[in-house]
Protein backbone atom coordinates (compact mmCIF):
# COMPACT_ATOMS: atom_id res chain seq x y z
CA UNK A 1 0.00 0.00 0.00
CA UNK A 2 1.59 2.97 -1.04
CA UNK A 3 5.29 3.23 -1.44
CA UNK A 4 8.18 0.66 0.09
CA UNK A 5 9.98 2.72 2.72
CA UNK A 6 13.62 1.57 3.90
CA UNK A 7 14.03 0.20 7.15
CA UNK A 8 17.31 -0.76 8.64
CA UNK A 9 15.34 -3.53 11.05
CA UNK A 10 14.67 -5.72 7.92
CA UNK A 11 16.75 -5.24 5.79
CA UNK A 12 18.47 -8.62 4.02
CA UNK A 13 21.86 -8.46 6.33
CA UNK A 14 19.66 -8.45 9.64
CA UNK A 15 18.04 -11.60 8.46
CA UNK A 16 18.88 -14.65 9.10
CA UNK A 17 17.23 -17.47 6.77
CA UNK A 18 17.09 -20.82 8.20
CA UNK A 19 19.13 -23.53 5.59
CA UNK A 20 16.35 -24.52 2.70
CA UNK A 21 13.05 -24.80 4.31
CA UNK A 22 12.90 -26.80 7.07
CA UNK A 23 13.06 -23.47 9.31
CA UNK A 24 9.38 -23.68 8.22
CA UNK A 25 8.51 -26.43 10.11
CA UNK A 26 8.65 -25.16 13.65
CA UNK A 27 7.45 -22.26 13.29
CA UNK A 28 4.01 -23.71 11.81
CA UNK A 29 4.30 -25.65 14.74
CA UNK A 30 3.89 -22.22 16.79
CA UNK A 31 1.33 -21.36 14.94
CA UNK A 32 -0.66 -24.27 15.18
CA UNK A 33 -0.12 -24.93 18.92
CA UNK A 34 -2.05 -21.02 18.85
CA UNK A 35 -4.81 -22.20 17.22
CA UNK A 36 -5.03 -24.79 19.76
CA UNK A 37 -3.93 -23.12 22.78
CA UNK A 38 -6.82 -19.81 21.90
CA UNK A 39 -8.93 -21.08 18.89
CA UNK A 40 -10.09 -24.87 20.34
CA UNK A 41 -8.61 -24.49 24.35
CA UNK A 42 -6.59 -27.53 24.29
CA UNK A 43 -3.74 -26.06 26.87
CA UNK A 44 -1.92 -29.27 27.46
CA UNK A 45 -1.85 -30.44 23.22
CA UNK A 46 -1.00 -26.80 22.86
CA UNK A 47 2.22 -26.63 24.91
CA UNK A 48 3.39 -30.01 24.06
CA UNK A 49 3.18 -28.30 20.57
CA UNK A 50 4.90 -25.41 20.98
CA UNK A 51 7.68 -27.32 23.03
CA UNK A 52 8.61 -29.44 19.92
CA UNK A 53 8.33 -26.13 17.99
CA UNK A 54 11.00 -25.07 19.80
CA UNK A 55 13.16 -27.87 20.40
CA UNK A 56 13.00 -28.44 16.65
CA UNK A 57 14.09 -24.77 15.80
CA UNK A 58 16.74 -25.31 18.29
CA UNK A 59 18.46 -28.31 16.27
CA UNK A 60 17.71 -26.30 12.93
CA UNK A 61 18.54 -23.04 13.35
CA UNK A 62 19.71 -21.18 16.52
CA UNK A 63 19.05 -18.03 15.42
CA UNK A 64 15.51 -18.86 14.54
CA UNK A 65 14.84 -20.51 18.03
CA UNK A 66 15.51 -17.04 19.61
CA UNK A 67 12.86 -15.38 17.85
CA UNK A 68 10.08 -17.93 18.02
CA UNK A 69 11.29 -18.47 21.54
CA UNK A 70 9.71 -14.65 21.85
CA UNK A 71 6.94 -15.49 20.02
CA UNK A 72 6.39 -18.07 22.67
CA UNK A 73 6.97 -16.60 25.89
CA UNK A 74 4.23 -13.62 24.64
CA UNK A 75 2.02 -16.77 23.85
CA UNK A 76 2.49 -18.74 27.07
CA UNK A 77 1.74 -15.32 29.19
CA UNK A 78 -1.13 -14.65 26.82
CA UNK A 79 -2.81 -18.25 27.96
CA UNK A 80 -2.48 -18.05 31.25
CA UNK A 81 -5.94 -16.55 31.04
CA UNK A 82 -9.44 -16.45 29.42
CA UNK A 83 -9.69 -13.57 26.47
CA UNK A 84 -13.00 -13.75 26.80
CA UNK A 85 -14.97 -10.56 26.29
CA UNK A 86 -15.62 -9.59 29.97
CA UNK A 87 -15.61 -6.14 31.07
CA UNK A 88 -15.95 -6.20 34.52
CA UNK A 89 -13.39 -4.46 36.48
CA UNK A 90 -11.11 -6.66 37.64
CA UNK A 91 -11.03 -8.79 34.40
CA UNK A 92 -9.98 -5.64 32.79
CA UNK A 93 -7.34 -5.12 34.89
CA UNK A 94 -6.50 -8.59 34.97
CA UNK A 95 -6.58 -8.78 30.54
CA UNK A 96 -4.54 -5.51 30.48
CA UNK A 97 -1.71 -6.65 32.62
CA UNK A 98 -1.53 -9.80 30.64
CA UNK A 99 -1.50 -8.68 27.54
CA UNK A 100 0.41 -5.94 28.13
CA UNK A 101 3.04 -8.39 29.62
CA UNK A 102 2.80 -10.37 26.42
CA UNK A 103 4.17 -7.44 24.71
CA UNK A 104 6.73 -6.35 27.44
CA UNK A 105 8.38 -9.41 28.22
CA UNK A 106 9.44 -10.79 24.65
CA UNK A 107 10.54 -6.81 24.08
CA UNK A 108 12.98 -6.50 27.04
CA UNK A 109 14.44 -10.15 26.35
CA UNK A 110 15.00 -9.10 22.62
CA UNK A 111 16.61 -5.69 23.46
CA UNK A 112 18.37 -6.72 26.96
CA UNK A 113 18.98 -10.45 26.85
CA UNK A 114 19.36 -10.60 23.16
CA UNK A 115 21.04 -7.08 22.84
CA UNK A 116 19.41 -6.54 19.12
CA UNK A 117 15.85 -4.36 17.53
CA UNK A 118 14.19 -6.99 16.60
CA UNK A 119 11.03 -5.78 18.21
CA UNK A 120 10.15 -2.43 17.17
CA UNK A 121 7.25 0.44 17.68
CA UNK A 122 7.51 2.37 14.80
CA UNK A 123 5.22 5.55 15.80
CA UNK A 124 7.17 8.29 14.06
CA UNK A 125 8.40 7.38 11.07
CA UNK A 126 9.25 10.61 9.11
CA UNK A 127 7.00 9.91 6.24
CA UNK A 128 3.98 11.21 5.03
CA UNK A 129 1.08 9.08 4.49
CA UNK A 130 0.11 8.52 0.67
CA UNK A 131 -2.95 9.87 -1.02
CA UNK A 132 -3.44 5.88 -0.98
CA UNK A 133 -2.93 5.29 2.27
CA UNK A 134 -5.47 8.33 3.11
CA UNK A 135 -7.96 6.95 0.72
CA UNK A 136 -8.06 3.82 2.38
CA UNK A 137 -9.01 4.81 5.85
CA UNK A 138 -12.71 6.04 4.90
CA UNK A 139 -12.91 2.97 2.77
CA UNK A 140 -11.82 0.68 6.09
CA UNK A 141 -14.84 2.24 7.58
CA UNK A 142 -17.23 1.45 4.68
CA UNK A 143 -16.24 -1.98 4.86
CA UNK A 144 -17.01 -2.52 8.35
CA UNK A 145 -20.24 -0.44 8.14
CA UNK A 146 -21.41 -3.38 5.70
CA UNK A 147 -19.83 -6.09 6.66
CA UNK A 148 -19.72 -6.09 10.71
CA UNK A 149 -23.46 -5.39 10.69
CA UNK A 150 -24.05 -9.02 8.92
CA UNK A 151 -21.77 -10.76 10.58
CA UNK A 152 -22.18 -9.94 14.10
CA UNK A 153 -25.94 -10.52 14.23
CA UNK A 154 -26.62 -13.03 11.78
CA UNK A 155 -24.30 -15.18 13.14
CA UNK A 156 -25.08 -14.72 17.01
CA UNK A 157 -21.65 -13.35 17.81
CA UNK A 158 -22.46 -10.42 19.20
CA UNK A 159 -23.98 -12.72 21.99
CA UNK A 160 -19.77 -13.49 22.86
CA UNK A 161 -20.18 -9.61 24.69
CA UNK A 162 -22.06 -8.24 27.65
CA UNK A 163 -25.14 -6.51 26.53
CA UNK A 164 -24.01 -2.67 27.82
CA UNK A 165 -26.92 -0.57 29.07
CA UNK A 166 -25.66 2.30 31.18
CA UNK A 167 -22.75 4.68 30.88
CA UNK A 168 -20.05 3.16 32.65
CA UNK A 169 -20.20 0.16 31.01
CA UNK A 170 -20.62 1.22 27.65
CA UNK A 171 -17.28 3.58 28.22
CA UNK A 172 -16.01 -0.04 29.34
CA UNK A 173 -16.61 -1.37 26.29
CA UNK A 174 -15.67 1.13 24.28
CA UNK A 175 -12.01 1.19 25.87
CA UNK A 176 -11.91 -2.36 25.99
CA UNK A 177 -12.39 -2.41 22.20
CA UNK A 178 -10.12 0.22 21.42
CA UNK A 179 -7.20 -1.19 23.88
CA UNK A 180 -7.49 -5.15 22.49
CA UNK A 181 -7.28 -3.13 18.78
CA UNK A 182 -4.12 -1.64 19.80
CA UNK A 183 -2.69 -4.70 21.35
CA UNK A 184 -3.09 -6.52 18.16
CA UNK A 185 -0.97 -4.69 16.73
CA UNK A 186 1.77 -4.15 19.31
CA UNK A 187 1.61 -7.96 19.55
CA UNK A 188 0.80 -10.06 16.36
CA UNK A 189 2.02 -7.66 13.68
CA UNK A 190 5.15 -5.65 15.82
CA UNK A 191 6.41 -9.02 17.74
CA UNK A 192 4.84 -11.93 16.05
CA UNK A 193 5.21 -10.75 12.51
CA UNK A 194 8.26 -8.64 12.84
CA UNK A 195 10.44 -11.51 14.10
CA UNK A 196 9.08 -14.15 11.68
CA UNK A 197 9.91 -11.59 9.29
CA UNK A 198 13.73 -12.21 10.30
CA UNK A 199 13.60 -15.76 8.51
CA UNK A 200 11.06 -16.00 6.20
CA UNK A 201 9.64 -14.42 3.06
CA UNK A 202 6.61 -11.85 3.90
CA UNK A 203 4.14 -13.90 3.04
CA UNK A 204 4.98 -16.46 4.88
CA UNK A 205 5.46 -14.40 7.83
CA UNK A 206 2.11 -13.20 7.60
CA UNK A 207 0.55 -16.27 7.25
CA UNK A 208 1.83 -17.69 10.32
CA UNK A 209 0.92 -14.49 11.99
CA UNK A 210 -2.68 -14.57 10.39
CA UNK A 211 -3.28 -18.16 11.93
CA UNK A 212 -1.95 -16.86 15.55
CA UNK A 213 -3.97 -13.72 15.33
CA UNK A 214 -7.63 -15.50 14.15
CA UNK A 215 -6.63 -17.87 16.58
CA UNK A 216 -6.74 -15.23 19.69
CA UNK A 217 -9.54 -13.19 18.01
CA UNK A 218 -11.89 -16.46 17.88
CA UNK A 219 -11.53 -17.08 21.70
CA UNK A 220 -12.28 -13.21 21.82
CA UNK A 221 -15.61 -14.18 20.50
CA UNK A 222 -14.90 -13.10 16.41
CA UNK A 223 -16.57 -17.32 16.18
CA UNK A 224 -19.01 -18.95 13.95
CA UNK A 225 -18.47 -17.71 10.52
CA UNK A 226 -15.61 -14.96 11.95
CA UNK A 227 -12.06 -16.28 10.41
CA UNK A 228 -13.43 -15.59 7.78
CA UNK A 229 -12.79 -11.94 8.40
CA UNK A 230 -10.34 -12.24 10.47
CA UNK A 231 -7.71 -13.83 8.43
CA UNK A 232 -7.94 -11.79 5.50
CA UNK A 233 -8.34 -8.49 7.94
CA UNK A 234 -4.40 -9.89 10.00
CA UNK A 235 -3.10 -10.52 6.12
CA UNK A 236 -4.23 -7.14 5.36
CA UNK A 237 -2.53 -5.36 8.65
CA UNK A 238 0.59 -7.36 8.05
CA UNK A 239 0.74 -6.38 4.62
CA UNK A 240 0.03 -2.63 4.89
CA UNK A 241 2.71 -2.85 8.25
CA UNK A 242 5.45 -4.36 5.56
CA UNK A 243 4.56 -1.52 3.08
CA UNK A 244 4.25 1.08 5.48
CA UNK A 245 6.60 0.77 8.15
CA UNK A 246 4.32 2.38 10.38
CA UNK A 247 2.57 1.36 13.36
CA UNK A 248 0.97 4.81 13.49
CA UNK A 249 -0.93 3.80 10.07
CA UNK A 250 -1.76 0.41 10.98
CA UNK A 251 -3.07 0.85 14.60
CA UNK A 252 -5.52 3.98 13.05
CA UNK A 253 -6.61 1.06 10.54
CA UNK A 254 -7.46 -0.97 13.20
CA UNK A 255 -9.33 1.43 15.68
CA UNK A 256 -11.10 2.61 12.67
CA UNK A 257 -12.90 -1.08 12.32
CA UNK A 258 -12.81 -1.38 16.03
CA UNK A 259 -14.97 1.99 15.92
CA UNK A 260 -17.78 0.10 13.48
CA UNK A 261 -17.31 -3.14 15.45
CA UNK A 262 -17.88 -1.18 18.84
CA UNK A 263 -21.34 0.58 17.59
CA UNK A 264 -22.55 -2.63 15.91
CA UNK A 265 -22.07 -4.46 19.29
CA UNK A 266 -24.29 -1.53 21.12
CA UNK A 267 -26.70 -1.88 18.50
CA UNK A 268 -27.32 -5.71 18.25
CA UNK A 269 -28.06 -5.92 22.29
CA UNK A 270 -30.33 -3.03 21.77
CA UNK A 271 -31.53 -3.02 18.15
CA UNK A 272 -33.49 0.86 18.92
CA UNK A 273 -30.09 2.15 19.62
CA UNK A 274 -28.46 3.49 16.48
CA UNK A 275 -30.33 1.99 14.13
CA UNK A 276 -28.24 2.85 11.44
CA UNK A 277 -26.80 -0.03 9.86
CA UNK A 278 -27.61 -2.38 7.09
CA UNK A 279 -28.24 -5.95 7.41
Amino acid sequence: MGRARTDSSTTTGERTRPRAAWGLIPATLVSASAALLFGLRMPVPGYLVLAAALTLAFVLNRALFRDLLLIAVGLVIISTISVEANIDYPNIALMGTVLSLSVLVPYLLSRYAYRDHAIRFPIRTGQRWTALERAYLPLVLLLGYLVLPRYFISSGAYLNWPAVSVPDEIARLFVGVGFVGIWDELFFICTVFALLRRHFPDWQANLLQAVIFSSFLWELGYQSWGPLLTFPFALLQGYTFARTRSLTYVVCVHLLFDAVVFLVLVHAHHPQWLAIFWY
